[in-house]
């Protein structure tokens, strides 16, 4: 059978042709060609890999779903985030607040501890700082040597030596329990309230869009914008309840940041061997 096929080629080419080398086809094998398919699966996998391979040439790559394994806040309108993240800000019942910011050209730090019926943190200003401790409506104040000294802003003391001496013997160390009406008291009282620190440090100016996604302290948030960053920046978390947990403040104004919410802590009231009361009225060292 061989032998008649070689001599119907030879024939074929002619005569002093060489025989073809070409490949002789399964039809004139007389064997049926086979074609192989592949499994539904491995072909819906295949059939995946090359529209994306498609698609990231035409759209930039087939990105995963930016707010899967979120708290799905990310999917709305930035003022129904930002309304969102107040209100739980609000709801909660703790937080630490910390802010650095800019006022007049000074500049004032926070590091306040807060829940609804009080809160404790340290104040710093222009050198001097001074601790708070709010429990309820009864207020305490616990200052350093610079404010005991009532020193100016040159660093330079305007009260009379001995008294301020006196003053700082007596006071260091020791809480002055501030009157409720003495002049000092609602704005020492708003540095220890939870609802007023927060409606004044979390508030946007102009009108609010979406920004980036990014990690604030290893936590994925979105950012929402007040006048496309000129009216401040506010970091939304994206896991677990969606609470502020930062504020670029407007005009490069200082920073806040909020965390350790809805986690308790102790107010302790000090003992009376710590504290120092002064009636209705806190004394001026700068009076001789």
């Amino acid at each position: 059978m061989r032998k008649g096929r070689r001599l119907a080629a030879e024939q074929h080419a002619g005569p002093g042709t060489l025989p073809s080398c070409r490949r002789v086809t399964p039809h004139e094998k007389g064997l049926t060609p086979v074609t192989f398919f592949p499994p539904a699966g491995v072909r819906r996998t295949a059939l995946a890999g090359l529209l994306c391979a498609g698609l990231t040439v035409v759209l930039g790559g087939c990105a995963e779903d930016p707010d899967k394994g979120t708290n799905g806040v990310g999917k709305l309108s930035a003022d129904k985030i930002e309304s969102r993240a107040l209100d739980a800000a609000r709801k909660a019942d703790a937080v630490r607040l910390k802010a650095e910011f800019v006022s007049k050209g000074a500049t004032y730090s926070l590091d306040m501890q807060l829940t609804e019926n009080g809160g404790k943190g340290q104040v710093t200003s222009k050198g001097s700082s001074f601790k708070l401790l709010r429990i309820g409506e009864e207020l305490y104040m616990q200052a350093d040597a610079a404010l005991l000294a009532h020193e100016d802003d040159d660093g330079k003391g305007a009260a009379d030596p001995e008294l301020t001496e006196q003053a700082v013997r007596k006071l260091h160390g020791k809480y002055v329990k501030v009157p409720s009406d003495d002049s000092t008291y609602q704005q020492m009282h708003d540095f220890t309230s939870k609802d007023v620190l927060l409606d004044w440090t979390l508030s946007l100016d102009g009108k609010t869009a979406k920004g980036d996604r990014k990690k604030v302290n290893g936590v994925r948030v979105i950012e929402i914008t007040g006048d496309a960053g000129n009216g401040g920046t506010l970091s939304v978390s994206l896991e677990g309840t969606p609470y502020p947990l930062r504020l670029e403040r407007a005009g490069n104004a200082g920073t806040v940041e909020l965390t350790e919410w809805g986690k308790g802590f102790a107010l302790e009231k000090p003992g009376k061997d710590e504290v120092v009361d002064y009636g209705s009225q806190l004394p001026d060292t700068n009076e001789k």
